[in-house]
C-alpha cells in the first residue's frame, strides 16, 4: 500500500513545490493548511497524481498539546509526517515560538508515540545549531553567531527546539526499533531562493554561507523520504552533484551533519 503522508504547512512554497512530486510516487496526502482559501492552489499543485490530495483546514497556532496534535493525527491516520510549517516572520516572537517551537514539538511527540508512524521530516535551517561543526571556517561560525543571535534570536530558539526535540526522541525510537522500522529526517536547506530548480546538490557536510532554490529543497526532500536508511541531519545547498546521486552516496555513506552536536545537551534542554 503507497503511503499516505500528512503534509503540515501545505500552503508554503516548499511544500506547493513538494506536494506534485510525493503524489507522482503514488504517496496520498493530506495537507493541513489554516486559510480554507488555499485549498484549490494545493488542489491543482496534486491534481496530476497518479496519488491523491485532499486538504484538512486546521489552525497550527491552536495546536497547545500533544493531545491537540494527536487528534489531527487520527484523523488522517498517516504513514509519514512532514513538517513543512511555520510562522514566517508574521505576528511576532509569539506566534513563532506558538507554531516554530510548541506546535511542532506536539506533532513531534505525538507522531513518535504513534507506532503507525514511520517516517517524520522536518523542514529546518541550515544554521539551526547549537555547536561548531568540524568542517566550518571561523568565517562560517562567526556569521552564524551573528544571525542566530542578533537578526533571528527567536526563530533560532524557537527551531533549535523543535530540531533537538526530534533529534533526541528519534534517536530513542531508532534506538529501539530499527531504522528499517522507523526513521527521522530533518533536512538542513540554507538561504532559500526561486530560482528554478538546478537537480544540482551539496548534501551532507556543507559549508554555512550559501543558498539553495526552494524547488531543490522540495525534491530533496521527497527522494530522503522514499531512499531507505536515510535517517538524521542533512545540510544542504545547491552545488555541483546531480541529487539522485547526492542522496544515494549521503545515506549509504552514513553522513549526519549533526556531527559537533551533543545529545545529552539536548536532553538536559528538554527536560
Amino acid at each position: 500500500m503507497p503511503p499516505r503522508v500528512l503534509l503540515l504547512g501545505g500552503h508554503g512554497k516548499v511544500s506547493l513545490l513538494m506536494t506534485p512530486k510525493l503524489v507522482s510516487r503514488s504517496w496520498n496526502v493530506t495537507s493541513v493548511v489554516r486559510n480554507p482559501e488555499h485549498k484549490r492552489d494545493i488542489l491543482e499543485a496534486g491534481k496530476n497524481g497518479p496519488g491523491k490530495v485532499d486538504v484538512l483546514v486546521a489552525s497550527l497556532e491552536e495546536v497547545k498539546s500533544d493531545a491537540d496534535a494527536q487528534k489531527i493525527l487520527d484523523q488522517v491516520k498517516p504513514d509519514w509526517v512532514i513538517w513543512s510549517a511555520g510562522a514566517g516572520g508574521k505576528g511576532g516572537s509569539g506566534r513563532t515560538y506558538a507554531i516554530d517551537r510548541d506546535a511542532c514539538i506536539h506533532f513531534i511527540r505525538s507522531s513518535l508515540a504513534t507506532p503507525s508512524i514511520r517516517k517524520f521530516l522536518l523542514v529546518s535551517a541550515l544554521l539551526i545549531r547549537r555547536g561548531r561543526p568540524s568542517w566550518w571556517d571561523d568565517e562560517s561560525y562567526a556569521s552564524m553567531q551573528q544571525i542566530n543571535t542578533e537578526m533571528m534570536p527567536h526563530y533560532y530558539k524557537a527551531k533549535l527546539a523543535a530540531d533537538e526535540a526530534l533529534t533526541v526522541l528519534g534517536e530513542e525510537r531508532v534506538k529501539k526499533e530499527g531504522k528499517d522500522k522507523f526513521s527521522y529526517i530533518i533536512l538542513r536547506p540554507g538561504w532559500l531562493s526561486d530560482e528554478k530548480e538546478s537537480g544540482k546538490i551539496e548534501l551532507g557536510r556543507t559549508n554555512a554561507r550559501d543558498k539553495v532554490s526552494r524547488g531543490d529543497v522540495a525534491e530533496v526532500a521527497v527522494k530522503l523520504l522514499e531512499t531507505e536508511g536515510a535517517n538524521g541531519w542533512f545540510d544542504l545547498l545547491n552545488g555541483n552533484e546531480p541529487t539522485d546521486q547526492a542522496v544515494t552516496r549521503v545515506v549509504k555513506e552514513g553522513i549526519n551533519s549533526m556531527d559537533g552536536e551533543d545529545i545529552n545537551v539536548m536532553k538536559a534542554n528538554m527536560a
